[in-house]
C-alpha cells in the first residue's frame, strides 16, 4: 500500500494515507481501536473497495478488482446454508470452472487438513461454530490463494476453541506459502499468530519473537511489547 487512503464507496474518508509492505509468506496481524480503518483496508487489498488516494500493488502490480489470488475469511462464516460442507469449499473452485474431480480432491484434502473430513456431507446448521471456521479457513484455502485476509475470524469463538483454532492456523499454513493479513482486537492474539504487528493508528510495524509458544506472553521481550501494543490502542 502506497500512500493510500481508505475510504467508503460514498467518498468519505476512512484514515489518512497508509503505507505498508507486506513480505511474501509473512503473517502481519493488525490492531487499532474499533472504527479506525481495519476491515476496508482488508476489502481494499482484496479490491473490494479502491482507494480513495495511493496505490495498493500486488508484485509491482496494481491491484483493480477481486482475484482469485486472495480469499477473505470473516469473523461471522458465510458457508452457504443448502450447501454441504464439501460443496462449500468447491465453490470458489466451482466458480473458477476447475474440473469436478480436480476440486472433489482439493476440498477432501483441505477438509482432512483441518479435521473435518467425516463431516463433508454434513450441512453448516449441523456444525458449532468452530467447526463452521474451519469449514471457511479449508474453503479459503483450497483454491490455494496467495493472499489470506483474515477480519477476527476467531472473535466469536470461545477460549479454549480460539486457542485451538489459532494453533491450527499456523499448522495448516506451513508450507503453503500463503501471505496472510490477519485483523484483531485481541493483542496476545496479535502476539502469538503474527510475524509483525501493525499497529493500525500509528501505522508502525513491529517483529515479534518467535518461535512461538503458549508460554510466550510471560517472556521479557514478549510482555514490553504488549505493553508497546496496548499503548497504541
Amino acid at each position: 500500500m502506497h500512500g493510500v487512503r481508505l475510504g467508503h464507496p460514498d467518498g468519505s474518508a476512512v484514515s489518512g494515507p497508509v503505507g505498508l509492505r507486506i513480505a511474501p509468506g509473512e503473517l502481519l496481524t493488525v490492531v487499532g481501536p474499533s472504527g479506525c480503518g481495519k476491515t476496508t483496508m482488508l476489502r481494499t487489498l482484496a479490491g473490494l473497495l479502491p482507494p480513495l488516494e495511493g496505490r495498493v500493488t500486488q508484485d509491482g502490480e496494481a491491484v483493480r478488482g477481486p482475484g482469485a489470488d486472495r480469499a477473505l475469511v470473516f469473523q461471522h462464516d458465510a458457508l452457504l446454508p443448502w450447501r454441504t460442507v464439501r460443496a462449500n469449499v468447491e465453490l470458489p473452485l466451482a466458480i473458477r470452472r476447475v474440473p469436478r474431480a480436480e476440486r472433489r480432491r482439493a476440498a477432501e484434502e483441505w477438509l482432512e487438513r483441518v479435521g473435518l473430513a467425516e463431516h463433508a456431507a454434513r450441512l453448516p446448521h449441523r456444525l458449532s461454530g468452530g467447526q463452521r471456521q474451519r469449514v471457511q479457513l479449508a474453503r479459503a484455502l483450497a483454491g490455494r490463494p496467495r493472499a489470506v485476509l483474515m477480519d477476527e475470524p476467531f472473535g466469536a469463538l470461545d477460549a479454549h476453541t480460539r486457542a485451538g483454532m489459532q494453533d491450527l492456523l499456523v499448522e495448516i499454513l506451513r508450507g503453503t506459502g500463503a501471505t496472510v493479513v490477519f485483523v484483531t482486537h485481541d493483542v496476545d492474539e496479535a502476539l502469538h499468530l503474527g510475524d509483525r504487528v501493525a499497529l493500525f493508528a500509528s501505522g508502525e510495524v513491529l517483529d515479534v519473537p518467535h518461535p512461538r509458544a503458549r508460554d510466550a506472553p510471560r517472556a521479557p521481550a514478549t510482555v514490553a511489547l504488549r505493553r508497546r501494543v496496548l499503548a497504541s490502542l
